[in-house]
């Protein structure tokens, strides 16, 4: 899947740092966790073929958003922690904990900021 050259300076970002390839490897991560995490049984995600749920809103254009959950700012460490613990930011959400750990919401993240 081709990488958009700001989605691949995002994961740099969010990564810290490295090489193209880095980048473009912590996209590709991203959306494959996207897929073991299961996200897919609620929201549709691009790029994802599993990813066609209809409970949760759709993760299209995620980089385009202003917000997170319609009340967060849509940065890069809010939306790993609500990748992480979502209840720890918005008291009951709907939204479940997973179980995510910290580097693989990071390359989650990074893979929805690749979504233009």
């Amino acid at each position: 899947m081709p990488v958009p050259p700001l989605a691949v300076l995002l994961a740099l970002a969010l990564a810290g740092g490295g090489a193209d390839a880095k980048g473009a490897d912590e996209v590709e991560r991203g959306r494959r966790l996207l897929a073991q995490y299961q996200c897919g049984t609620c929201h549709r995600i691009p790029g994802v073929p599993a990813a066609r749920g209809d409970v949760a809103p759709p993760l299209a254009a995620w980089r385009q958003r202003s917000y997170i959950a319609g009340r967060l700012p849509n940065r890069g460490d809010l939306l790993q922690q609500w990748i992480m613990a979502p209840q720890s930011l918005v008291p009951g959400t709907l939204m479940p904990s997973m179980g995510v750990r910290p580097d693989d919401a990071r390359a989650m993240a990074t893979y929805l900021y690749s979504l233009e």
